[in-house]
């Protein structure tokens, strides 16, 4: 979409639990420019008619279900929806002739691709059965195993991804990935397509899942993908909930397919009180996570700032979000 700018200063809504600090941000590096706030679900609608806003800055941070994806769609005035996170699901699908999204990815890449290693080692470590013993007060000898050498099997090459890949490829390990269209990517030895993910299962030790929830994603991960898996094999999902079908992931730690799984993400978020994954002593459970770091907030925030003075430029916006790819 070609954006026709109607002014150098254009109104702009921050929706977010947190809008005043945005709104500083924004304002810092935008001094003079018409900004408004809106700190729920239930007035955006209201603050989109009332207001009328070229752009809106907003977080998800209520959740998915009451998200007003509808309203501020329809808006006649709204022309960029900046998205404070990487996912844009909760949007899907919208008119990109008609209204542009960008998404605040690479924010939070690097905390994400720690996260991983951390769970890659927790697992490498044997953890879950050293901290089981500590419990009981038992001294028992437990293996510890290195991660050098070890195959990642990364699906999802965008910046969480190759943070990721950068982090494993300093820890000596071998990585390989999957992505919509295969290309050479710095920090992987070995790219395939969606199509080749059955072929590239078998040789995988861990599988590092960070792709965004499409209907092309949707349960990409089943019961066929577990089937082909190597015994013994860690999974760690730092997704959306859904990318993994989560039937077949406890079919897996049940049937030793899987050593281990870090999980950050599920279906049902929060993840209900008497879920079977709770049970599981060799899974770990991050309430969505990964991502939150202290100022995540505030960095996202001048991504859009960052975003904004080229769209009050006339340049090109960055991070746009094409919705049949979901990316």
């Amino acid at each position: 979409m070609n954006i026709s700018r109607t002014t150098h200063n254009p109104l702009v809504l921050i929706h977010s639990d947190r809008c005043e600090m945005a709104r500083d941000v924004v304002l810092q590096e935008h001094p003079g420019l018409s900004v408004i706030t809106c700190n729920t679900y239930e007035q955006l609608p209201e603050s989109l008619m009332q207001s009328k806003p070229e752009i809106v800055y907003t977080m998800r941070f209520a959740g998915t279900e009451h998200f007003p994806r509808d309203t501020l769609l329809a808006s006649e005035t709204v022309k960029w929806i900046a998205v404070g996170g990487s996912g844009t699901d909760h949007l899907l699908s919208w008119n990109p002739n008609k209204i542009v999204v960008t998404n605040a990815a690479g924010v939070a890449a690097d905390m994400m691709a720690q996260y991983v290693v951390g769970m890659i080692y927790h697992f490498s470590l044997n953890l879950p059965i050293f901290l089981e013993n500590k419990l009981n007060q038992k001294w028992t000898f437990g293996r510890v195993e290195p991660v050098n050498g070890k195959t990642v099997l990364i699906i999802g090459l965008g910046a969480t991804g190759r943070a990721v890949a950068k982090l494993c490829k300093a820890q000596n390990m071998k990585t390989h990935g999957i992505r919509a269209n295969p290309a050479a990517t710095e920090n992987i030895d070995h790219v395939g397509s969606v199509r080749s993910l059955n072929e590239m299962l078998p040789q995988a030790d861990i599988l590092v899942v960070c792709v965004p929830l499409l209907n092309t994603t949707k349960n990409l991960i089943d019961t066929a993908a577990f089937d082909v898996m190597k015994k013994g094999s860690i999974l760690i999902d730092v997704s959306r909930g859904g990318v993994v079908n989560e039937t077949a992931l406890m079919q897996a730690l049940e049937n030793g397919t899987l050593y281990g799984a870090g999980l950050d993400v599920f279906t049902e978020e929060p993840l209900p009180k008497g879920h079977p994954l709770w049970s599981y002593k060799n899974v770990v459970i991050t309430p969505h996570c990964s991502s939150v770091y202290p100022g995540w907030e505030q960095n996202s925030a001048k991504l859009f700032s960052k975003n904004l003075k080229n769209y009050r430029n006339g340049k090109a916006l960055f991070n746009v979000v094409d919705p049949s790819r979901g990316y």
